[in-house]
């Protein structure tokens, strides 16, 4: 069982503070983001994943080049999005993009398709919300059209039509690995299996059980779309550190100074600690020391069959000093752990 999964690591390239407490550029948080990924590699992580947003808060707005440069300085880890906002991006050029980096990192790119949790992008690309169903639906059914690297007719509204036309550069080893991220609609379930990817499960709150009857629904709808089961995988907020006062310690303000920015422009309340406590005790944040976070994510890969496993380790301005270090301990003792206990 344990041979057969995968573990990861999300950014979304929040924009850290330095030593001095002060905000480092985007430009700085670009490079150090580019300095994690090497260290996953080096340590053996199996995937690293950056998110695209276009907002001041993060610094990563195009994961592709970000991802390329990391590619030039590793050798094995596999890299991808998390997630590219399909809706507001042509399919086209997505996949020229991730097309290239396979290329460039022979044959270890991964494009994790989505929605986002954000809607900055829409009016940057001159796409209307109202139309944010439509978007999504004919622009993954124009992508997955270009997977097999076959001659493509394709009509839609929201684009103009290909007829007969191939994309390129094409992937050595086809097709593109591509995943759905799935916030957690049935909808979104059986979008993810009739289309023939794998689900990324974005589970960014609550019990993480609550999402078992929607991993066993995709099963089901493969079963009975008559194709094999496909991967199902998590990706979930938290922190590593050496303890787990230590861990909250760390990670608390700053958690809490992103989830109430956010929150401040969605209408939620400022989260209280006792709202972290139970997130972190029951919830869906991987947080504390080794054993507790390997704990958690082996009970959570267990209960959902997961294949992969995606820990999002960045959280506002927490600084890239701590990032490094959580990414060490989640490489060298959170990752043999869980295989250990699972195994």
């Amino acid at each position: 069982m344990t041979a057969a999964i995968e573990f990861g690591l999300d950014t979304f390239g929040d924009i850290t503070a330095g030593p001095d407490g002060q905000l480092l550029s985007h430009a700085q948080v670009i490079r150090d983001v580019i300095a994690e990924g090497v260290l996953a590699d080096r340590l053996g992580v199996d995937f690293f994943g950056v998110g695209e947003h276009h907002r001041e808060d993060f610094a990563v707005s195009a994961p592709d080049v970000v991802l390329a440069a990391i590619a030039g300085q590793t050798q094995r880890i596999r890299l991808g999005s998390a997630v590219t906002v399909l809706s507001s991006d042509d399919p086209v050029r997505v996949y020229q993009r991730f097309a290239t980096l396979d290329a460039a990192s022979q044959g270890r790119a991964e494009v994790i398709l989505g929605r986002g949790s954000f809607t900055e992008s829409f009016p940057l690309f001159g796409y209307p919300l109202d139309q944010y169903e439509v978007l999504f639906e004919e622009k993954l059914d124009l992508f997955t059209k270009l997977l097999p690297q076959d001659k493509v007719t394709w009509s839609g509204t929201v684009r103009a039509g290909l007829r007969d036309q191939r994309v390129f550069p094409t992937v050595e080893k086809p097709p593109l690995r591509t995943w759905i991220g799935v916030g957690g609609s049935p909808e979104s379930v059986v979008r993810a299996a009739r289309h023939g990817l794998p689900m990324m499960l974005a589970i960014i709150g609550g019990d993480p059980q609550r999402f078992v009857p929607y991993a066993d629904f995709f099963r089901q709808a493969c079963d009975k779309l008559g194709q094999s089961r496909l991967p199902v995988g998590v990706h979930s907020p938290g922190y590593v550190a050496e303890t787990d006062a230590q861990a909250r310690a760390e990670f608390f303000p700053d958690y809490k100074r992103m989830r109430d920015r956010i929150g401040a422009e969605r209408g939620w309340s400022p989260m209280t600690e006792a709202e972290f406590t139970q997130e972190a005790d029951h919830g869906s944040l991987y947080l504390g020391s080794p054993e507790t976070v390997a704990r958690k994510i082996a009970a959570t890969v267990q209960a959902l069959g997961a294949q992969r496993f995606q820990l999002k380790y960045s959280a506002g301005p927490l600084s890239h000093a701590k990032l490094m270090r959580c990414i060490e301990l989640y490489a060298t003792q959170v990752v043999p752990r869980v295989r250990e206990l699972l195994g």
